[in-house]
């Protein structure tokens, strides 16, 4: 809260408005608390280890931090239900690591690491569920591939996140883990289907975290978290261990705050595995080296294609297209070539390119057969008992009904992959691109219960090429957007490396407000504050006056408030509202009537829920507290 003015004369009536902003620094604290000497929130994985390496902090005092988060805006504050399940040995895990550093031996930078997981990565000492009620309790009988390599590095499994039930979605609400909210907004939709690990690694629930993409599931919930994610060349990492979707479009990896946290996720996750024939394009590839190959100058020289076909000025699409626009002009400033570009035949190229219909119900079923005792058999077993969540109910009931796969149908799509592929490295040599640029969504996010809309994720994973969704600012709705970079196979670190320059150029990561750093383990007491305001016009000989209390808590998004005025009768105020701080001494629009005409003293009658509230030009949305919670 900034101010209080008065305004007038509106068609002979007072206007009293208190200008609010709520750009609040998320360290806020009140008045009187302990700074923490080390605090996990939005530490970088170089930071963390250096804090280690220090003795400034245990891996266990990491693993204490970082459960604290969980508990102070998972299921409180924010209410965010990304977690679904703790590990129960997160601290045995981390006595046992902090004991190898104390004796010398140190695995690598991510040795001593809290970590998390989307729910379909397999782990033999932790439920694997898919986030799906039923296989609650599952536990399979050996780990994931990528976790085996996540253990050998000296990762630890601090948790598993929610995800949209069975990855069979983009919404991450399920049957076991609910709705995963937004932090950045908790009314709109985390993405999917690896939601809970978007909004976990945004809110500092963990450094780093795990997620699959079939179609746009690490990419565009980095995309609404401000986050980096990479969707790898089909093969560059092992999907042996995931609970499939598609094992032909299915690819797993890390979702990070920034580029070298996912360089360094990258580096310990990838390689060859005898399990995934897809891996086997990887044998006899020189070692890539994520980390390594970062370039702060890599965008010099490159030429990169924006997309317009997904890059549109009208409508509901134009918000994310100036941001994404602003964002390839930084590129071009770091020494980039933008050209615009057009696909040949697009919309036909990738026509009937899908196979996740083709092959779900069936590698479902394999799946379950090699669990250890999987409590259902398959897809129809669970439309059978009912345990789904209803959305979820339209989509199981037709895969499963569906009867025998259409070979025909299936093959087609296969081929249609291939040519897709073909096309785009053709189109790319004969233009000379680099990369391909285009938003990760063309849409700001939609209010849960809403469907989303402007997905791009089919370029990707239909050709089974590497594409990387980078944050590329705020849309003037304050909400998350990123730009996506599109390039040839196993161009993988070059495309990192392109999004590395772009973190420099425009540093675009900005925290949740609505998930602050805590005060002593707990999130920060409510901001308390008081405004006043005189004004007047030429012509009234008493300057009326604006007196208000507030009360802001971020966390739960409320704000209480007492509001009165002086100076003005009933019949002189036509109404109290709250506007937001513009440029200079300049405000913009309103954001909330507090009281209509006649009101000389308000008092908030229950708690009001603020909306979006990153970006100081977020506009605030107020409702009656219990109307937004589901």
């Amino acid at each position: 809260m900034e101010h209080a003015s008065v305004r007038g004369p509106v068609t002979g009536a007072l206007v009293l408005c208190a200008l609010i902003s709520t750009g609040v620094p998320a360290a806020v604290a009140p008045l009187g608390a302990q700074t923490p000497t080390f605090d996990v929130a939005e530490a970088s994985i170089p930071d963390l280890q250096a804090a280690l390496e220090s003795g400034r902090v245990t891996s266990i005092e990491l693993v204490d931090a970082y459960l604290a988060r969980i508990s102070a805006y998972d299921g409180s504050g924010p209410m965010l239900n990304a977690i679904v399940r703790e590990h129960p040995d997160a601290r045995e895990q981390a006595a046992r690591l902090d004991r190898e550093r104390a004796e010398g031996r140190v695995r690598g930078p991510l040795h001593g690491i809290p970590i998390l997981l989307k729910d379909n990565y397999d782990t033999f000492d932790m439920p694997t569920t898919g986030s799906t009620l039923a296989l609650a309790g599952s536990v399979p009988p050996d780990d994931a591939f990528q976790v085996r390599k996540l253990r050998e590095a000296g990762a630890i499994i601090l948790a598993k996140t929610n995800m949209h039930e069975l990855a069979a979605g983009i919404t991450s609400i399920s049957s076991l883990g609910g709705q995963t909210r937004n932090p950045y907004d908790p009314a709109r939709n985390p993405g999917g289907s690896s939601g809970g690990t978007g909004a976990a690694v945004a809110a500092s629930f963990g450094a780093v975290g795990w997620g699959s993409d079939t179609c746009g599931s690490i990419r565009i919930p980095s995309s609404v978290h401000n986050l980096f994610g990479l969707r790898p060349t089909k093969g560059l990492s092992s999907i042996d261990g995931l609970i499939p979707l598609s094992h032909t479009q299915d690819t797993g990896g890390p979702l990070a705050r920034s580029v070298v946290d996912l360089a360094i996720a990258l580096d310990a996750t990838i390689g060859a595995d005898s399990a995934d024939p897809a891996t086997e394009a990887m044998r006899g590839r020189a070692p890539i080296g994520f980390r390594a190959a970062l370039d702060a100058g890599a965008l010099e020289g490159a030429r990169i294609g924006a997309l317009t076909e997904w890059l549109s000025d009208a409508g509901a699409e134009a918000p994310v297209t100036d941001v994404v626009r602003a964002a390839l002009d930084a590129m071009a400033a770091a020494g980039a070539e933008i050209v615009d570009v057009e696909i040949p035949e697009q919309d036909s190229l990738l026509a009937r390119t899908s196979v996740i219909g083709h092959e779900f119900a069936l590698d479902l079923a394999d799946y379950l057969a090699g669990a250890g005792g999987a409590p259902v058999g398959s897809l129809g077993e669970i439309v059978t008992l009912g345990l789904h969540h209803e959305q979820l109910d339209g989509t199981f009931r037709r895969r499963s009904e569906a009867g025998p796969r259409d070979e025909a149908a299936y093959a087609e799509a296969l081929e249609r992959q291939a040519a897709l592929r073909e096309a785009i490295v053709t189109f790319m040599d004969e233009e000379r691109l680099d990369a391909i640029a285009y938003p990760t969504l063309r849409r700001d996010p939609a209010p849960i219960g809403s469907p989303p809309v402007g997905g791009t994720c089919q370029l990707a994973a239909h050709s089974g090429l590497p594409a990387i969704s980078a944050p590329a600012g705020f849309t003037r709705t304050g909400l998350p957007t990123g730009v996506e970079l599109l390039g040839r196979p196993f161009d993988d670190a070059r495309l990192v490396s392109f999004a590395y320059a772009l973190e420099r150029a425009i540093q675009p990561r900005r925290a949740p407000l609505r998930t602050p750093p805590l005060v002593d383990g707990r999130a920060p007491d409510p901001l308390r504050f008081s405004v006043a305001g005189d004004g007047g016009w030429a012509g009234r000989p008493a300057a009326p006056r604006l007196q208000g209390s507030f009360s802001l808590d971020l966390p739960a998004g409320t704000l209480h408030y007492v509001i009165s005025t002086s100076g003005a009768g009933p019949a002189d105020v036509h109404a109290i509202v709250l506007q937001r701080r513009g440029s200079g001494t300049r405000p913009n629009a309103i954001v909330h009537r507090v009281a209509g005409p006649g009101a000389a003293r308000v008092r908030a009658p229950g708690s009001r829920w603020l909306g979006r509230g990153t970006p100081a030009d977020a506009p605030v949305r107020s409702v009656q507290e219990g109307v937004c919670r589901p």
